[in-house]
């Protein structure tokens, strides 16, 4: 496991994350470590916190927006590899920290796991080296998802 994995957060805000997408008012957006579905993202949130409920009102709601936003620009960004829906989820059940998932589903994917949860795909699949962020293999669909995410980011800031 890269150093930079173990503190996600720690490592973006020493810019050692090459993962990172943008700063966003209540996190960090990362491309997320694998890529078995392209244009998988999260949302890190800054302060680190355990539960969402332990953010005060106005930092759950902008937490809560930036996940949109970023999610747009997911969306966005992957329509041209067969973008079929969004799934977005906040677990919070293997890192003590709270962040949201920002799942792409596909029209390619097997029919079988169309309707359910990512977690259901074999669970080494998550760890296959296949399917492993790669700047070489992701790194035009990183920039255009961080191509969406400043205009997207730069309107919300407009109000």
């Amino acid at each position: 496991m890269p150093e930079w994995l173990r503190d996600p957060i720690g490592a973006a805000e020493r810019g050692e994350n090459p993962t990172v997408l943008r700063r966003m008012p209540s996190g960090y957006a990362v491309i997320g470590n694998m890529q078995l579905l392209p244009g998988y993202c999260l949302l890190l949130a800054v302060p680190r916190v355990t539960h969402l409920t332990d953010l005060a009102p106005a930092a759950r709601r902008q937490f809560l927006f930036d996940m949109s936003v970023l999610g747009e620009a997911v969306e966005h960004a992957c329509r041209p590899y067969g973008l079929r829906r969004l799934n977005y989820e906040i677990l919070g059940n293997g890192e003590t920290f709270v962040h949201a998932h920002i799942f792409p589903r596909y029209h390619w994917e097997p029919a079988e796991r169309l309707t359910e949860p990512v977690w259901r795909y074999p669970r080494e699949i998550f760890t296959d080296a296949a399917y492993a962020y790669a700047a070489v293999k992701h790194g035009e669909l990183k920039r255009d998802i961080e191509a969406a995410l400043a205009t997207l980011s730069e309107r919300a800031d407009q109000g």
